[in-house]
């Protein structure tokens, strides 16, 4: 289900770069032509989308490659990585450039503009949101229709749909900028338009650095995912008591569950070994992507009175009783 997603997310990503392409040459010729610095700001936005879209495409594809000697754990958090360089993209490219459009607009660099172009920046503008929008339609529309992780969990998918959101937002300020400019004949319009590009994108550029770091450092499973294992682990009739239990995300279809469990007193290693086989078996049939198991298994006290016992300690990783089994 994972790599229809992932298909599919790559269509996305790929209809966004198109309609960027070409709408950051049409903003740039505009923009040069009109003077406008408004216009600039979003050219220079669409030209960071199209480079954090490769960024993204170069996400899908490695992230899917196979664990190996030197990744045991799989190549799952390159999705984030590659997130985070297109959060750092939005945020040089697009809203630095915006910022420094905005003290060009102040300073009196954009005086020489004309309506002749002026007119023509407003006409790129409007085929700008109606790509855009149509761009954010399809990202929307697949984002709704994605099972099980949705929006929130997909970064490449959480990109886009973050992309274009801020590029119909921005051409709106560009648009409302420069017709206010238009009307009244003073810049500080398209100046205020800049900045306020400048902000937001470098706002959503902060969102989406914090969630992909988030990832990388290490994110654990939702607190209801927990509990469940937890739940489901502490059901098994050899279980005294689940002492521990860690999670943590490899990516989008990979989870590692680690936990420490006391058994019931009396049973011998063979045994343990099927229990751990068992409990790796039902984990993963319940979560499939629960795909890497390892319990670290201690006896319970066999003594109510709370004498001291043998806790004779094994740590067994459900991998290796497979193997044996």
């Amino acid at each position: 289900m994972t790599g229809k997603s992932d298909r599919k997310t790559r269509i996305t990503v790929l209809v966004a770069l198109a309609a960027n392409l070409v709408i950051a040459a049409a903003k740039t010729v505009g923009g040069v032509l009109s003077g406008s610095p408004a216009l600039l700001s979003e050219a220079a936005h669409s030209f960071a989308d199209s480079v954090n879209e490769v960024f993204l495409l170069a996400s899908l594809s490695r992230s899917r490659r196979p664990a190996d000697r030197k990744h045991p754990f799989g190549y799952g958090k390159e999705r984030y990585f590659w997130a985070l360089l297109a959060a750092v993209g939005i945020f040089v490219m697009g809203g630095c450039f915006s910022f420094f459009q905005g003290f060009e607009a102040l300073g009196g660099a954009a005086g020489k503009e004309s309506h002749t172009g002026y007119v023509a920046g407003l006409a790129v503008l409007g085929v700008a949101l109606l790509a855009e929008g149509t761009s954010l339609a399809r990202a929307l529309y697949q984002a709704h229709r994605q099972p099980g992780s949705g929006l929130g969990k997909d970064p490449a998918l959480r990109t886009v749909v973050a992309e274009d959101g801020t590029a119909v937002v921005g051409v709106l300020l560009a648009a409302a900028g420069m017709g206010l400019h238009m009307a009244t004949g003073d810049v500080v319009y398209e100046a205020v338009a800049s900045f306020s590009i400048g902000l937001l994108l470098v706002y959503v550029a902060y969102r989406l650095g914090r969630d992909a770091r988030i990832q990388l450092v290490g994110a654990a499973a939702d607190p209801e995912l927990r509990e469940d294992i937890r739940a489901l682990i502490e059901a098994q009739p050899e279980i005294d008591n689940v002492a521990e239990l860690l999670t943590m995300q490899l990516g989008l279809d990979s989870l590692l569950v680690a936990a420490r469990v006391d058994l019931m007193p009396g049973l011998d290693s063979e045994e343990v070994e099927l229990v751990c086989v068992r409990i790796k078996r039902a984990v993963k049939r319940t979560w499939p992507r629960a795909d890497q198991v390892f319990l670290d298994v201690t006896e319970a006290p066999s003594d109510s009175r709370g004498e001291p016992s043998r806790r004779g300690r094994a740590e067994v990783s459900t991998e290796e009783a497979d193997g044996r089994r």
